[in-house]
């Protein structure tokens, strides 16, 4: 016995090697390792102490031959500070964790070359999946997505076109509702600002022009925007402008709340009641928007729901499983604070 442990110590572990002194098959040891509900708590606590024992350790480019894959999934984000991207994340962790996957990040900073580099990087890997966490540009994207060779899932906007399966909101509409509220509490003159040139940043520009053209108040002078990473620095500075160029201004729809939090800060340096003399909505709900002075309205997009569910179905379609659907419409909530005012009779639009 001696002998033969001395042996195993020279040579590398494997899952023969525990299925033996387990007294198991190697196809018991792999689902007590990969899909622990299917065996009973006593053999699986066993096959663990055991894995412990012998210092087993998974050979990760056999499982990629037999699988084809490398059992990674690739997460592509815009920004690996942004708290509604780590909101996001952190959701794709939570159902990662446990499972036979692991994950790699590919930060791009809205950039569209490392954007199209980190795709290449990622399908050249044989990943077990992608997950679309923030996409520039999808038409510069296009073929090498067609040519990944693996489940894509987006939490872009359902109407991204890019790939089949997406766990996301329609921010298209998100945009109109925010908009015919502030139209609502009485604003005309109030500006869509903000930062970025991604999706879901032209889809919240569509909804806010279409609502005001339904109310007769369009004007392109109102669509403030730059290619610039949104942050309270760019939302004080496009408020400014704003208020420097339109006189009879009356408020801003921010693309994000940290560009919304900016223009508060920017209107109470200039003087300005909020909310009745210029009202403030913003995008995400993040954790600072509850306790902003004062409190800022804003759409509340369910952000780590939508990590955890677009991992799980793309976990699904990896394992070569079917998904029940393959757009999942997840709803935003409108949330009204005090930097929106509140009239006794809202105004009919």
């Amino acid at each position: 016995m001696k002998l033969r442990n001395k042996r195993l110590a020279r040579e590398k572990i494997t899952l023969q090697h525990v299925a033996e002194k387990a007294g198991v098959s190697p196809i018991t040891v792999s689902r007590a390792l990969r899909e622990p509900g299917k065996v009973s708590e006593t053999l699986r606590e066993m096959i663990l102490q055991i894995v412990d024992e012998m210092g087993y350790v998974p050979d990760l480019a056999a499982r990629t031959l037999a699988r084809g894959s490398s059992g990674f999934i690739g997460v592509l984000v815009p920004s690996l500070s942004h708290a509604a991207v780590l909101s996001v994340v952190r959701g794709i962790e939570e159902r990662v964790r446990g499972s036979d996957y692991s994950i790699q990040y590919a930060n791009t900073h809205y950039d569209l070359a490392e954007e199209i580099a980190k795709i290449r990087l990622f399908s050249a890997q044989r990943p077990a999946g992608i997950i679309l966490a923030g996409v520039e540009d999808h038409g510069s994207m296009e073929a090498l997505m067609r040519e990944a060779g693996c489940p894509i899932v987006q939490t872009v906007d359902v109407s991204f076109p890019l790939s089949e399966f997406a766990v996301a909101i329609d921010h298209r509409s998100a945009a109109r509702a925010a908009t015919r509220h502030m139209l609502s509490q009485g604003y005309r003159r109030f500006a869509l600002i903000g930062g970025g040139n991604d999706f879901r940043v032209r889809q919240r520009q569509m909804g806010y022009c279409e609502a005001m053209r339904d109310a007769g108040l369009y004007d392109e002078q109102l669509v403030i925007w730059e290619d610039t990473p949104p942050s309270p620095r760019l939302g004080s500075r496009l408020a400014r402008r704003f208020i420097e160029a339109v006189p009879d201004a009356d408020g801003v729809l921010c693309h994000s709340d940290d560009v919304a939090l900016g223009v508060i800060f920017e209107a109470q340096r200039l003087g300005i009641r909020i909310p009745e003399d210029f009202g403030i909505c913003g995008f995400n709900d993040l954790d600072f928007a509850s306790v902003t002075e004062p409190p800022l309205t804003t759409v509340r997009i369910p952000r780590f729901e939508m990590g955890y569910r677009a991992a799980d179905m793309l976990i699904t379609l990896a394992s070569g499983n079917k998904v029940e659907e393959k757009i999942v419409n997840l709803d935003y909530q409108f949330v009204e604070r005090q930097t929106t005012r509140r009239l006794r009779s809202p105004v009919a639009i």
